[in-house]
């Protein structure tokens, strides 16, 4: 296993593993509104979440983002592992914006103005891809 960070990797690792351990980080804070807020909003989109305690859900969540923003902070994690645990969180957050109503303009993918701050998450979608076809690309190559 090959554990050496490529130079293109570095600003994609630090600056989505910055944003995401951000983002766990301040939901250690959430007040009951808070968590009610953000539980309700991932419940709409994914209704077997309704099951869960709101509190519990997002201590949950922010112990998952704290561990993949620093998973990708910490160069001794595979790209491939980080990139695939940063594409199923990406691919969560836009099956939020998806099946959300009011996130997209009706018929189409362009987002409303209140689905940008969910919308642009697609970054995170591109930077684990691009983590996960690099690895699949040099296995490939080493195998010829």
């Amino acid at each position: 296993m090959d554990l050496q960070v490529k130079a293109w990797e570095v600003p994609l690792r630090v600056g989505a593993g910055a944003f995401v351990l951000n983002s766990g980080l301040a939901k250690l804070r959430a007040d009951d509104a808070a968590a009610k807020q953000t539980h309700g909003f991932a419940a709409g989109a994914y209704p077997a979440l309704r099951r869960l305690d709101a509190r519990w859900f997002v201590a949950a969540l922010s112990a998952g983002e704290i561990a993949l923003g620093t998973a990708l902070l910490v160069p001794m994690v595979p790209p491939a592992l980080v990139g695939a645990g940063l594409t199923a969180f990406s691919g969560a957050l836009l099956g939020l914006y998806l099946r959300t109503p009011g996130l997209r303009q009706e018929g189409s993918l362009r987002p409303t103005e209140q689905g940008i701050p969910i919308a642009k998450d697609v970054w995170l979608l591109a930077i684990g891809l691009a983590f996960v076809v690099d690895d699949v690309h040099d296995r490939m190559r080493r195998k010829t």
